[in-house]
C-alpha cells in the first residue's frame, strides 16, 4: 500500500481484514497528510464515473453509520443544515436520495441571507481522531506503516505481487498523470462554543460558508483555488471565512482561533479505481477523489480490495 491518507489507510484496513499481509509505505505519517485538515463530512459526490461514485458513497455511508456507534472512532451522526438555492423544480438529484433524514427547511430554519435549504443527519468525521482510529485498527491487524518516499511503483512491485496506489496528488508525479490537478483549500479551526449542528452552503462559487463542529473544535471554510500549489495560509481568506460563519452563528464570535490549516485536494476528471499490469506484479489504483476522499473512502476501498482478491484468485487458478 502506497499512501497513508484516508484512502490508503481505509484500503489497507479492508485488505488486512480480508486476510492479506499488508505493509503501508508513505512519505508522510497519517497526521501530516492532506486528509487530516479535512472538515470532514460524508455527502453526495458528483464526480465521474457517476454510477460508481454514487455506489461508493452509498457504501461509505453504511460503514460510517456503523463506525458512529463507537464514539472513539471520531465519527458521529450529526444534525446538518445545508443552505442555498434548491432545484427550481423541487427535484433533488439522485445523489442526494441516500442522505439520512433529508427534508426541506421550514422558513424559520433558514438563516438570514439565504432563500432555502434542507435538514438531514450526516456522518461527520473528526479527522485527527479518525486517522488515529484507522492506524490503531491496522496495528491490531499486524499492519506496519513505514515512512518511505517512493519514486517508482516498481520499487513496491519488487517486494509485493499486488501494489495498491493511494498516493492522491502524488500520483501526478509518480505516474505522470497530468489529469490530476491541485486545488487549494483553507480552513480556520476555532474552539467549539457548544455547537452540535454542522452548516454547509450549496455554492458554485470559489468561496462558500461552512462549519463542522467536533467535540473540541469547529472547522470553518471554505475556499477552492484550482492550480494553486502554495500552501501558505492567506490572512484575507481567514478573515472572510470568519466573517461568513459568524454571520450565521454569532456564538463563533467568542470562539478562539486554534489554527489555520491548508491542503491541496487531488482533483481529477474521474476518480481512478482500476487495475493495471506492473511488470510481473499488479497495481490497483485508488486516487483522484478531489474533495470527496472521506465520502468515497470505504466504497473505493472495498472495490479496490475486491479487485485485489480477484487478481489473487485468477493468479492462483493459473498455477
Amino acid at each position: 500500500m502506497i499512501g497513508a491518507g484516508v484512502s490508503g489507510l481505509t484500503t489497507a484496513a479492508c485488505l488486512a481484514e480480508a486476510g492479506w499481509v499488508v505493509q503501508v509505505w508513505s512519505a508522510e505519517p497519517p497526521r501530516e497528510t492532506t486528509s487530516v485538515v479535512a472538515g470532514a463530512l460524508w455527502g453526495p459526490s458528483f464526480q465521474e464515473p457517476m454510477a460508481k461514485t454514487m455506489s461508493w458513497t452509498d457504501q461509505s455511508l453504511v460503514d460510517f453509520v456503523a463506525l458512529a456507534e463507537d464514539p472513539a472512532t471520531g465519527v458521529r451522526m450529526a444534525p446538518s443544515l445545508t443552505v442555498g438555492d434548491l432545484p427550481a423544480d423541487g427535484e433533488m438529484p439522485p445523489q442526494a436520495r441516500s442522505i439520512p433524514d433529508l427534508r426541506p427547511c421550514r422558513p424559520d430554519e433558514v438563516p438570514d441571507g439565504f432563500t432555502g435549504g434542507f435538514r438531514a443527519t450526516m456522518p461527520l468525521v473528526d479527522m485527527p481522531r479518525y486517522l488515529d482510529h484507522l492506524v490503531a485498527r491496522l496495528a491490531d491487524a499486524g499492519v506496519e506503516i513505514q515512512e518511505r518516499t517512493v519514486t517508482s511503483l516498481a520499487e513496491a512491485a519488487d517486494v509485493a505481487p499486488v501494489v495498491v496506489n493511494c498516493t492522491g496528488l502524488g500520483a501526478r508525479e509518480l505516474l505522470g498523470d497530468t489529469e490530476l490537478q491541485p486545488v487549494f483549500g483553507q480552513h480556520v479551526v476555532l474552539t467549539n462554543p457548544g455547537l452540535d449542528m454542522l452548516v454547509m452552503e450549496l455554492a458554485m462559487t470559489a468561496e462558500w460558508t461552512s462549519y463542522f463542529p467536533h467535540p473540541e473544535r469547529v472547522v470553518c471554510g471554505g475556499i477552492s483555488v484550482p492550480g494553486r500549489t502554495d500552501r501558505t495560509p492567506d490572512p484575507d481568506v481567514t478573515e472572510r471565512i470568519l466573517t461568513r460563519v459568524r454571520a450565521i452563528e454569532p456564538r463563533l464570535h467568542d470562539a478562539e482561533v486554534i489554527e489555520v490549516v491548508t491542503g491541496l485536494r487531488p482533483a481529477r476528471s474521474a476518480v481512478r479505481v482500476e487495475v493495471e499490469r506492473l511488470g510481473s506484479a499488479w497495481c490497483v489504483h485508488n486516487y483522484g477523489h478531489g474533495g470527496n476522499g472521506v465520502s468515497l473512502s470505504w466504497g473505493c476501498a472495498r472495490e479496490a480490495t475486491a479487485s485485489a482478491v480477484q487478481l489473487r484468485d485468477e493468479t492462483a487458478g493459473r498455477l
